[in-house]
């Protein structure tokens, strides 16, 4: 039956980034559909995130790490399957952003961002992928971005980062898709979430240009996350490999 396809209730994830905003919605989404979740944060909210979902009558937990250093983020993988007792799903969802005009964008903004949003998913990825090689398989579902296809102003940093994360899904894809695992990205239009409060700014200019673009006339939210997510992380995505899926409103095909 069709409903089987999405059936992913018992199943076991990791979504980082899941304290607030997009990851949060992506988390909440497979909770709600019966998955176990261990949530990766960078701050002590992580405990409190999971608590109000462990209170909803959401088997979850969190686990505050900071995924660019490559120990810390290791020790904290191990230490989620363990406790979890495996790992079926991976999303990859904490970023981070600066701004600043290309001509002085601070190197040490550059590392940063491209440690987080780019080297710590292939970590991340890369240690998932042999948990899920050694059980035949497993499903990874990587953030890219709307700047995964265009190149954005002053951010040069996100924008490199975010393509490669496009980049790396389609490169897994290839070694992975014949083994059972499914490595697949979700690139998240304007969304109304931290990242982008200066522009949901009814006041600022682009807030108008932005939103006369997006054929849904309005911005996303994390809610908006969840569908993909479940669809990804279920048997109905079996068959999908390597590809970079816009939740933008249609943003893109304005």
């Amino acid at each position: 039956m069709a409903h089987d396809l999405f059936d992913i209730s018992g199943k076991k994830a990791i979504v980082t980034g899941g304290t607030r905003g997009l990851g949060h919605g992506m988390a909440e989404g497979l909770l709600e559909a019966g998955v176990e979740v261990t949530i990766f944060g960078t701050s002590e909210s992580v405990g409190k995130v999971a608590a109000d979902f462990t209170e909803r009558g959401y088997k979850a937990r969190g686990i505050q790490v900071d995924i660019g250093d490559r120990e810390a983020c290791k020790k904290a993988f191990d230490k989620a399957v363990e406790i979890m007792g495996g790992l079926d799903v991976l999303v990859n969802c904490a970023g981070v952003q600066a701004r600043h005009p290309s001509e002085e964008f601070p190197m040490e903004d550059w590392d940063f961002v491209l440690n987080v949003n780019l080297n710590a998913v292939f970590q991340l990825c890369q240690l998932a992928g042999n948990v899920f090689l050694k059980q035949g398989g497993g499903k990874i579902i990587n953030v890219a971005s709307m700047l995964s296809f265009f190149g954005g102003l002053t951010v040069p940093a996100y924008a490199a980062s975010k393509g490669g994360v496009a980049q790396l899904t389609k490169a897994l894809s290839n070694e992975w898709a014949g083994k059972g695992i499914n490595v697949n990205a979700v690139a998240p239009g304007y969304m109304d979430t931290d990242m982008n409060v200066a522009l949901t700014n009814p006041e600022n200019p682009r807030f108008k240009t932005i939103i006369d673009r997006i054929p849904a006339h309005r911005w996303g939210t994390g809610d908006d996350m969840k569908g993909v997510t479940v669809f990804l992380a279920s048997g109905a995505s079996d068959y999908l490999d390597g590809a970079v899926i816009p939740v933008d409103g249609g943003y893109l095909v304005m």
